[in-house]
Protein backbone atom coordinates (compact mmCIF):
# COMPACT_ATOMS: atom_id res chain seq x y z
CA UNK A 1 0.00 0.00 0.00
CA UNK A 2 1.28 3.52 -1.12
CA UNK A 3 0.99 6.25 1.23
CA UNK A 4 0.19 10.06 -0.35
CA UNK A 5 1.05 12.93 1.52
CA UNK A 6 -2.86 14.15 1.19
CA UNK A 7 -3.71 11.13 2.17
CA UNK A 8 -1.09 11.27 5.56
CA UNK A 9 -1.89 15.09 5.91
CA UNK A 10 -6.03 13.92 6.29
CA UNK A 11 -5.53 11.13 8.56
CA UNK A 12 -3.24 13.86 10.76
CA UNK A 13 -6.00 16.38 10.07
CA UNK A 14 -8.42 13.75 11.50
CA UNK A 15 -6.43 12.80 14.30
CA UNK A 16 -5.62 16.24 15.76
CA UNK A 17 -9.16 17.07 15.69
CA UNK A 18 -9.88 14.55 17.96
CA UNK A 19 -7.25 15.73 20.39
CA UNK A 20 -9.51 17.31 22.62
CA UNK A 21 -10.52 15.27 25.82
CA UNK A 22 -13.92 14.75 26.75
CA UNK A 23 -15.66 17.60 28.33
CA UNK A 24 -12.46 19.79 27.51
CA UNK A 25 -15.39 22.60 25.74
CA UNK A 26 -14.75 21.69 21.83
CA UNK A 27 -18.43 22.82 21.74
CA UNK A 28 -20.10 19.57 19.76
CA UNK A 29 -21.21 16.36 21.04
CA UNK A 30 -20.23 13.20 19.67
CA UNK A 31 -22.39 14.13 16.71
CA UNK A 32 -20.38 16.72 15.59
CA UNK A 33 -23.60 19.15 16.44
CA UNK A 34 -23.02 22.16 18.57
CA UNK A 35 -23.85 21.45 22.37
CA UNK A 36 -25.25 24.78 23.45
CA UNK A 37 -27.51 27.74 21.12
CA UNK A 38 -25.68 31.06 22.68
CA UNK A 39 -28.01 33.81 23.42
CA UNK A 40 -27.91 36.43 25.94
CA UNK A 41 -26.74 40.52 26.33
CA UNK A 42 -23.31 40.84 27.78
CA UNK A 43 -22.99 44.38 29.58
CA UNK A 44 -19.77 45.68 31.31
CA UNK A 45 -20.61 47.06 34.86
CA UNK A 46 -17.57 49.61 35.55
CA UNK A 47 -18.89 52.98 36.57
CA UNK A 48 -18.06 54.60 32.79
CA UNK A 49 -17.48 52.21 30.31
CA UNK A 50 -19.82 51.36 27.05
CA UNK A 51 -21.52 48.27 27.05
CA UNK A 52 -21.30 45.61 24.47
CA UNK A 53 -24.56 43.90 23.37
CA UNK A 54 -25.25 40.80 21.13
CA UNK A 55 -28.45 39.28 19.94
CA UNK A 56 -29.44 35.66 20.53
CA UNK A 57 -27.39 33.34 18.29
CA UNK A 58 -24.54 36.05 18.80
CA UNK A 59 -21.53 35.54 21.10
CA UNK A 60 -21.26 38.30 24.09
CA UNK A 61 -17.91 39.84 24.97
CA UNK A 62 -16.34 42.79 26.45
CA UNK A 63 -13.82 44.34 24.32
CA UNK A 64 -12.94 47.21 26.21
CA UNK A 65 -14.47 46.57 30.03
CA UNK A 66 -12.17 48.86 32.27
CA UNK A 67 -11.37 52.48 31.98
CA UNK A 68 -8.02 51.75 30.78
CA UNK A 69 -9.06 49.44 28.29
CA UNK A 70 -6.95 46.79 29.63
CA UNK A 71 -8.31 43.75 31.80
CA UNK A 72 -5.68 42.64 34.86
CA UNK A 73 -4.46 39.91 33.07
CA UNK A 74 -3.32 38.29 36.57
CA UNK A 75 -6.98 37.63 37.27
CA UNK A 76 -9.09 34.70 35.91
CA UNK A 77 -11.05 37.46 33.52
CA UNK A 78 -14.40 35.93 32.44
CA UNK A 79 -14.95 37.71 29.48
CA UNK A 80 -17.99 35.64 28.11
CA UNK A 81 -20.52 33.57 28.77
CA UNK A 82 -23.14 31.69 26.20
CA UNK A 83 -25.57 29.00 27.72
CA UNK A 84 -28.64 26.52 26.94
CA UNK A 85 -30.93 24.70 28.90
CA UNK A 86 -32.64 21.47 28.33
CA UNK A 87 -35.10 21.36 31.42
CA UNK A 88 -32.79 22.08 34.51
CA UNK A 89 -29.87 21.58 32.70
CA UNK A 90 -27.84 24.19 31.31
CA UNK A 91 -25.02 24.40 29.80
CA UNK A 92 -22.54 26.94 29.84
CA UNK A 93 -19.73 28.14 27.57
CA UNK A 94 -17.35 30.56 29.93
CA UNK A 95 -14.24 32.43 27.82
CA UNK A 96 -11.89 33.45 30.21
CA UNK A 97 -8.80 35.60 29.96
CA UNK A 98 -5.59 35.13 31.92
CA UNK A 99 -1.87 35.73 31.98
CA UNK A 100 -0.75 32.03 32.46
CA UNK A 101 2.66 32.47 30.65
CA UNK A 102 3.38 35.48 33.03
CA UNK A 103 3.25 34.02 36.55
CA UNK A 104 3.60 30.56 38.23
CA UNK A 105 0.19 29.92 38.43
CA UNK A 106 -2.91 29.60 36.03
CA UNK A 107 -6.38 30.00 35.72
CA UNK A 108 -7.36 26.75 37.06
CA UNK A 109 -10.82 26.69 37.16
CA UNK A 110 -14.74 28.57 36.68
CA UNK A 111 -17.68 27.92 38.42
CA UNK A 112 -21.09 28.76 38.50
CA UNK A 113 -22.77 30.33 42.00
CA UNK A 114 -26.08 31.67 42.99
CA UNK A 115 -26.08 35.01 44.04
CA UNK A 116 -25.31 34.39 47.45
CA UNK A 117 -22.35 32.47 46.21
CA UNK A 118 -23.27 28.76 46.66
CA UNK A 119 -21.30 27.05 44.48
CA UNK A 120 -23.75 24.99 41.74
CA UNK A 121 -20.76 23.55 39.50
CA UNK A 122 -16.97 23.80 38.88
CA UNK A 123 -15.19 23.20 35.49
CA UNK A 124 -11.83 22.54 36.47
CA UNK A 125 -8.87 23.61 34.22
CA UNK A 126 -5.86 20.57 34.51
CA UNK A 127 -3.55 23.73 32.40
CA UNK A 128 -2.37 26.07 31.38
CA UNK A 129 -3.63 28.53 28.54
CA UNK A 130 -0.91 31.01 27.59
CA UNK A 131 -2.33 34.10 27.48
CA UNK A 132 -5.50 34.42 24.77
CA UNK A 133 -9.47 33.90 25.46
CA UNK A 134 -9.82 30.40 25.94
CA UNK A 135 -13.94 28.72 26.07
CA UNK A 136 -14.23 25.55 27.88
CA UNK A 137 -17.80 24.26 28.57
CA UNK A 138 -19.43 22.64 31.46
CA UNK A 139 -23.17 21.34 31.76
CA UNK A 140 -24.87 21.24 35.44
CA UNK A 141 -28.49 20.64 36.94
CA UNK A 142 -30.49 24.68 38.38
CA UNK A 143 -32.30 24.03 41.18
CA UNK A 144 -35.76 25.59 40.51
CA UNK A 145 -35.64 29.05 41.56
CA UNK A 146 -32.90 29.99 40.92
CA UNK A 147 -32.78 32.50 37.88
CA UNK A 148 -29.83 34.51 37.88
CA UNK A 149 -26.11 32.93 38.89
CA UNK A 150 -22.62 34.36 38.90
CA UNK A 151 -20.26 32.70 36.61
CA UNK A 152 -16.52 33.35 38.40
CA UNK A 153 -13.17 32.28 36.85
CA UNK A 154 -9.98 31.45 39.72
CA UNK A 155 -6.54 31.10 39.24
CA UNK A 156 -3.99 29.65 41.54
CA UNK A 157 -2.31 32.93 42.82
CA UNK A 158 -5.22 35.36 42.80
CA UNK A 159 -8.21 33.14 43.62
CA UNK A 160 -11.71 35.18 42.23
CA UNK A 161 -10.50 38.52 41.12
CA UNK A 162 -11.10 39.87 38.09
CA UNK A 163 -14.41 39.88 36.01
CA UNK A 164 -17.44 38.13 36.77
CA UNK A 165 -20.60 37.16 34.59
CA UNK A 166 -23.97 38.13 36.09
CA UNK A 167 -26.64 35.31 34.42
CA UNK A 168 -29.70 35.92 34.09
CA UNK A 169 -30.93 32.79 33.13
CA UNK A 170 -35.02 33.55 32.26
CA UNK A 171 -33.72 36.51 30.25
CA UNK A 172 -30.54 35.36 28.99
CA UNK A 173 -28.75 38.24 29.59
CA UNK A 174 -25.47 38.65 30.21
CA UNK A 175 -23.72 41.41 32.47
CA UNK A 176 -19.73 41.21 32.60
CA UNK A 177 -18.77 42.99 36.14
CA UNK A 178 -15.23 44.10 37.05
CA UNK A 179 -15.08 43.67 40.49
CA UNK A 180 -11.13 44.39 40.86
CA UNK A 181 -8.75 42.05 43.07
CA UNK A 182 -10.94 40.36 45.44
CA UNK A 183 -14.58 38.41 45.24
CA UNK A 184 -17.76 40.27 45.09
CA UNK A 185 -20.86 39.44 46.06
CA UNK A 186 -23.89 40.10 44.82
CA UNK A 187 -27.68 40.55 45.23
CA UNK A 188 -30.90 39.56 43.57
CA UNK A 189 -30.89 43.68 42.48
CA UNK A 190 -27.72 43.20 40.27
CA UNK A 191 -29.32 40.60 38.30
CA UNK A 192 -29.31 41.86 34.55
Amino acid sequence: MRTTRRGLLAGLAIAVAGCTAPGDGGGVDGSGTPTATPTGTATVDDGATPTVESTPGTPSTAADPSPEGELDLREANVTSVEFSRSGAAVTFDVTLHHDDDGEQGYANWWQVERLDGTRLGRRELTHPHGTREFTRSDTYEIPDGVSCVVVRGHDQTHGYGGQVALVNLGSGAVELVRQGPEARSFGSQDCP
